[in-house]
């Protein structure tokens, strides 16, 4: 396949997938692992180390995704056309959205479409967390190897988190679990 007819089918997978997904790039996270593993671009190891690296840089979680797999795909042409073709829909919808926006908000029917859809985008985002979790604490289903110190990682983040409600910085947080990391698997 040409570098183009590449550039190509990696716009539309980006592009198809934004345009069809509510919820942020947590929802998308299911049809980006299915479209990439699929055509081969990149594996779910891969995807799942992007998922990391997406979550510790600055800015939307869509389009860093999107940046990292379209640069590993095709350097840094494939980050360009990958985070535009993220970007593109929304820009559109809202831009339409803006432009009838006081008799189209309010209307039933659009309301009604939205309260359908929160039960779905809960649902993408939730199978997304099983997902990287299962894969950052066991593996995988299949391996079931599972590493103790992820979970000691995994439960004293969300044990902090919930027993000292919003006491400590994300950032705390972050350097906090590297430090446990860094402990735990240097014993």
């Amino acid at each position: 396949m040409s570098t183009f007819l590449g550039l190509l089918k990696l716009f539309w997978i980006f592009f198809k997938i934004s345009i069809v997904t509510f919820g942020g790039g947590y929802a998308m996270m299911p049809m980006i692992f299915q479209e990439m593993t699929a055509n081969n671009y990149l594996t779910e190891d891969q995807l799942f180390q992007f998922v990391g690296i997406a979550e510790s840089t600055p800015g939307p979680f869509a389009i860093n995704i999107a940046t990292f797999a379209g640069f590993e795909t095709f350097g840094f042409l494939g980050a360009v056309v990958a985070t535009l073709a993220v970007v593109i829909p929304s820009f559109l919808i809202i831009l339409f959205i803006a432009a009838i926006s006081e008799n189209f908000i309010h209307h039933p029917i659009v309301k009604s479409v939205l309260n359908v859809i929160k039960p779905a985008i809960i649902g993408f985002i939730l199978a997304a967390a099983i997902r990287v979790t299962v894969k950052a604490t066991i593996g995988s289903w299949q391996e079931f190897d599972i590493s103790w110190q992820a979970i000691v990682i995994f439960t004293t983040m969300i044990v902090l988190s919930s027993v000292f409600n919003k006491k400590f910085p994300p950032i705390v947080l972050i350097l906090l679990s590297g430090l446990m990391g860094l402990g735990l698997y240097l014993l």
